[in-house]
């Protein structure tokens, strides 16, 4: 791609890769229902190889690179995720685009929770003429009480709001 693409267009370009993954963050929150802004892309996929390859091949075309000095494909070596989060504490592997610095997809290094039962979970919308899934309330809830932070404490009343409703009707 010539220009630089939207969060839109790198979420519809990897499901019509077949990339399989969730989005997660402030877009999934969007997807559930509360709109916010967020600075960022937050993405769970699943940690196969294959997948992974994949997943870097689409993000090099569409002009992201690691944050960190190492190639993308490196994310696809599950001993080098181990490390990662061993002796660095990583919790996501990031990519910015080459145009714009701030322009960040995070992928987790981990699923929070086996991914397919995620998956079972997941919210799914469409956007750009493809199908894109997000994590689903529960998973959502999960991560963010998880991530013990401030700016989050909106997004569990808001999650926890849906839940209840929906054991209501």
């Amino acid at each position: 791609m010539k220009t630089q693409p939207s969060y839109q267009q790198v979420l519809a370009a990897l499901s019509k890769g077949k990339v399989r993954f969730l989005v997660a963050g402030g877009i999934a929150m969007n997807i559930h229902g509360l709109s916010r802004s967020t600075m960022d892309l937050d993405l769970i996929i699943f940690l196969q190889r294959e997948n992974i390859l994949k997943f870097a091949k689409i993000m090099k075309k569409l002009g992201y690179k690691p944050k960190v000095p190492v190639d993308a494909e490196d994310f696809a070596d599950e001993n080098l995720r181990k490390q990662w989060i061993e002796e660095k504490n990583m919790v996501v592997f990031s990519f910015y685009h080459a145009k714009n610095l701030l322009d960040i997809i995070d992928v987790f290094v981990y699923h929070p929770r086996p991914f397919e039962e995620m998956y079972k979970e997941r919210k799914s919308t469409d956007l750009l003429g493809q199908r894109i899934h997000a994590a689903g309330l529960q998973d959502m809830l999960f991560m963010k009480r998880k991530a013990q932070r401030p700016k989050d404490e909106f997004d569990i009343r808001f999650l926890e709001a849906i839940i209840r409703k929906k054991k209501e009707d």
